[in-house]
């Protein structure tokens, strides 16, 4: 559960057909500009990508580790650029090569804190001084459903508690805010959301959006 890539098989199979639902607010990158160069990371199969098009953002691309969503990206919609992610965490593009990027529902599929902060300072590295993280995710749940999944996972495996076996297969992780917090400690928090999201198996969940700009 550590590998970034460790849940490829389920994410190219049943992953591959859900439906990803985080809202994007535009009013929080107005400031970015429609010629703002913007990256979504773990794009899925490019939901994200074709609102942010329909709010007239015109530079727009996607990556993700799973062919099998970019696949049905492409299918869906032949004029996003999408790309396959083939080493996660790493990006092929050179360094400030952004202006803003968006982790949407993203860190929730990467349950290893290490992996997280990877992650995160592979953005900052794309990122150009002043840019904005766009963090969207679901917080620590308090039903008794949850948790119990979070000590089932934390005494079978001894992963952090949040982490979870999905009943689908899948293993994700619910975030408490303090630990989001300290993730983007290095970018200057400039915005804090609370929202409700439908999860991709159907459950309603307590979710946040953060936008940080790089110092």
């Amino acid at each position: 559960m550590a590998d970034l890539g460790s849940q490829m098989a389920y994410w190219n199979g049943v992953g591959a057909s859900k439906t990803f639902t985080h809202p994007v607010n535009p009013d929080r990158l107005a400031g970015a500009g429609p010629n703002a160069r913007v990256l979504d990371y773990g794009c899925g199969y490019g939901r994200v990508m074709a609102e942010l098009a329909g709010h007239g953002f015109r530079d727009v691309s996607g990556v993700d580790p799973s062919p099998a969503l970019i696949e049905r990206g492409r299918r869906w919609r032949p004029d996003l650029r999408l790309a396959v992610l083939e080493s996660p965490p790493r990006l092929n593009c050179p360094s400030a090569r952004f202006d803003v990027v968006l982790l949407f529902a993203v860190l929730t599929c990467v349950p290893g804190s290490d992996d997280q902060r990877a992650l995160v300072a592979e953005v900052s590295r794309v990122l150009a001084p002043g840019g904005l993280l766009y963090v969207s995710d679901v917080l620590l749940q308090d039903d008794e459903r949850n948790r119990d999944r979070y000590a089932a996972c934390a005494r079978r495996h001894g992963t952090p508690y949040g982490v979870f076996e999905a009943e689908d297969g899948a293993v994700c992780r619910h975030h408490d805010i303090a630990g989001l917090r300290a993730l983007l400690s290095d970018f200057d928090l400039v915005a804090e959301d609370r929202i409700d999201v439908t999860t991709m198996n159907g459950h309603r969940a307590r979710a946040v959006q953060l936008l940080g700009r790089k110092r």
